[in-house]
């Protein structure tokens, strides 16, 4: 037998392309996006529609000299032309990386220069702080988005007008499973943003396990397309699933409750699919007297949802909310709890089809040790759905995947029926006196006052109990409350050594790129007012 056809790469191919593709074969004159509060030609476009663009603009990219495994950056709020470039991009076998359209100049130099890429293109929105980044990295640009009338405001070429002029391709490339399709970049959590690589084979594969095992998503779906789709969670379980099965996304380019509420409500929305904070703010969008749509169901993922939350959610919509968990380096799935079943509020469900998850010895750096069922760890992850590693970082990318799993960073336990609880991030829990305390139990009781909107528990430094409890919590409109209060309300329910010692009333949360909560930036603000040793 020849062994170099053993080894080899093989002649089977796939490409998330596909997804938008056979869409368009199969359902070419069915709406494939909306884009809610928007009239005329331009507010939507069916599955034929959108591929005949994104052929087109493949024509474009080529034409400017992208070639397969080039990167093409891009910063493209959720509208239309967002999946137009994105499958474009991949249907010519080059690599696609969104950026973070809240990133600022230096920020979006990083990530050009970091990633190499050969072209970025620009949305009108994006243009005051992405231009002068492309030209200080010295990346060619396009821009999308912006009028004919103001063509004359960016000396860069419109994409709208090159697409007039380019040759559409045929089909899009043959891509070996393995082969890069996105490069999406941490939320930097602990410092400079990396690139995470995402093959096509664990993309694709996401799409089928969720359609077969998790989501009971239909043809005749509409999905709320709110989720920012430079993130995984947006790319793979609204945009790419959803295409999958010929479904309808409403594009909404920036959350605001009452916006989403009215678009759900008014194209007939039957699929939520959000994090955390979008939750809070539909229930105070209801409480304001906004639409309700008639949802099936709705998916909560990229932080833990309160059990308040929840259950005040599925009380108000009808709708039975099931939670899942994922990162951007596993593209995003890992586990769920799937529709069907009776939910288990308070977990992440069970790992999905294809992945296997073990609770390892967090101190243990070097390798993995594996815990007994019910003990709390840190969640390892191997299967599918695992990125092919950080772009030019090696020893990060080897810190990461220890003997083939992947270490989420995350503090969980599993029961002996593989329901998986998130306590915490590793990283966000709190030493004090020498007693663990995770935020996110604590955070749970403060939700369950009725004055309470959102809350987020940090730790800062302290010079005698190492460091100290706070939180910051936003009320919701209409109610008061004090900081002494809310303090002796956690302090009636939970251990001593757990509640918060101070409290702030704030405005709002800072959020990251997935719409987290930065714990970091809370403990950065509060530690310069630190909490006196006592």
């Amino acid at each position: 037998m020849n062994d170099d056809v053993l080894d080899g790469p093989g002649n089977a191919t796939i490409s998330v392309a596909t997804i938008l593709a056979e869409a368009a074969h199969r359902y070419p004159d069915k709406t494939a996006v909306i884009w809610a509060g928007q009239t005329g030609p331009q507010s939507r476009a069916t599955y034929r529609e959108l591929w005949d663009d994104a052929r087109r603009i493949a024509g474009v990219l080529r034409a400017r000299g992208v070639q397969r495994g080039d990167r093409v950056a891009m910063l493209v709020p959720n509208v239309p032309d967002f999946p137009r470039v994105y499958y474009a991009v991949l249907a010519i076998g080059a690599v696609a990386v969104p950026i973070h359209l809240l990133f600022k100049k230096d920020e979006i130099a990083h990530v050009l220069r970091d990633s190499g890429a050969k072209l970025v293109i620009i949305g009108a929105p994006s243009l005051g702080e992405a231009l002068p980044a492309a030209m200080e990295a010295g990346v060619d640009a396009v821009s999308v988005l912006l009028p004919e009338a103001a063509k004359d405001l960016a000396p860069i070429p419109r994409l709208e007008a090159l697409m007039a002029e380019a040759e559409p391709i045929v089909r899009q490339e043959a891509m070996n499973p393995l082969e890069p399709a996105t490069l999406l970049y941490t939320s930097g959590t602990t410092g400079t943003p990396k690139g995470a690589i995402g093959s096509h084979f664990s993309l694709v594969e996401q799409v089928h396990v969720s359609l077969i095992d998790l989501f009971d998503m239909g043809h005749d779906d509409v999905v709320f397309g709110g989720l920012p789709l430079f993130h995984t969670f947006g790319q793979t379980c609204v945009l790419n699933t959803a295409f999958r099965k010929g479904a309808t996304v409403v594009m909404l380019p920036k959350f605001d409750p009452v916006g989403a509420l009215t678009a759900m409500a008014e194209h007939g929305a039957t699929v939520f699919t959000a994090v955390p904070t979008m939750y809070v703010g539909l229930l105070a969008g209801a409480r304001a007297g906004a639409p309700k749509p008639k949802l099936r169901y709705a998916v909560s993922g990229g932080a833990p949802l309160p059990l308040a939350v929840l259950e005040d959610f599925s009380e108000t919509f009808g709708a039975t909310v099931y939670e899942g968990y994922g990162l951007t380096e596993t593209s995003p799935v890992v586990s769920f709890n799937p529709i069907g079943q009776p939910i288990r509020p308070g977990t992440i469900g069970v790992p999905i089809w294809g992945v296997d998850v073990l609770i390892a010895d967090a101190d243990v750096d070097d390798r993995i040790v594996e815990l007994p069922r019910g003990e709390l760890g840190e969640l390892v992850v191997r299967g599918h759905d695992l990125f092919k590693g950080y772009l030019g970082k090696p020893e990060a990318t080897a810190a990461a995947v220890v003997d083939g799993w992947f270490r989420t960073g995350d503090l969980a336990t599993m029961g002996e029926d593989d329901y998986l609880t998130i306590v915490d991030r590793k990283k966000d829990m709190i030493l004090r006196n020498g007693y663990n305390v995770y935020p996110t139990e604590v955070e749970g009781v403060i939700m369950r006052h009725p004055a309470v909107q959102a809350a987020a528990v940090f730790g800062t430094p302290h010079a005698k109990h190492g460091q100290e409890i706070e939180a910051a919590v936003v009320l919701k409109e209409g109610q008061q409350t004090t900081e002494d209060e809310l303090r002796e309300f956690v302090k009636a329910k939970i251990a001593a050594y757990k509640f918060p010692r101070v409290v702030h009333l704030v405005d709002e949360l800072p959020l990251g790129p997935s719409g987290k909560v930065l714990k970091r930036e809370l403990t950065r603000v509060w530690s310069e007012d630190p909490v006196p040793a006592s």
